[in-house]
């Protein structure tokens, strides 16, 4: 059988590697107009966001947002919005991407009670599904087909 990476190369898929975090997160490297930051990679997610305190860090240009957030760390909460932005994750890029801004101290919290690093944000769905992802667990890496 040919190897999975040699047959998604051809089909233009980049290969993204992931950690194994100490709570079992899924954590990725990745560039938000062009500043690297610390991504937590979630299905369950629906939509790709970050921190408000990175707001400025990634040089985001960030709206007023009607759209209520929840998650794990509960509902109801206040969100922004950035649009037109470059994301990068390893060789794969959107040159026009969408985040959902959101305070994720709460997330950050959570993992500094298990000594875990904190995150700038969270690679959701939204990617996910744009990419035609398939998650390769046992090489602790997924692929992302180029738009």
């Amino acid at each position: 059988m040919e190897n999975l990476y040699d047959i998604l190369k051809e089909q233009q898929y980049k290969r993204i590697r992931f950690k194994l975090s100490k709570t079992q997160h899924l954590l990725i490297k990745a560039k938000i107009n062009g500043k690297e930051g610390n991504f937590i990679l979630d299905t369950g997610a629906s939509n790709s966001c970050v921190g408000l305190d990175s707001i400025e860090y990634f040089e985001l240009l960030a709206s007023h947002s009607d759209t209520k957030a929840a998650g794990a760390g509960g509902v109801g909460m206040a969100t922004q919005t950035s649009l037109d932005n470059v994301l990068k994750l390893g060789r794969w890029t959107n040159k026009d991407f969408g985040l959902i801004i959101f305070d994720m101290s709460h997330v950050n919290e959570a993992l500094r009670q298990y000594k875990a690093k904190p995150v700038h944000g969270i690679i959701g769905a939204d990617v996910l599904l744009m990419g035609k992802a398939i998650i390769d667990y046992h090489n602790n890496c997924f692929y992302l087909k180029q738009l």
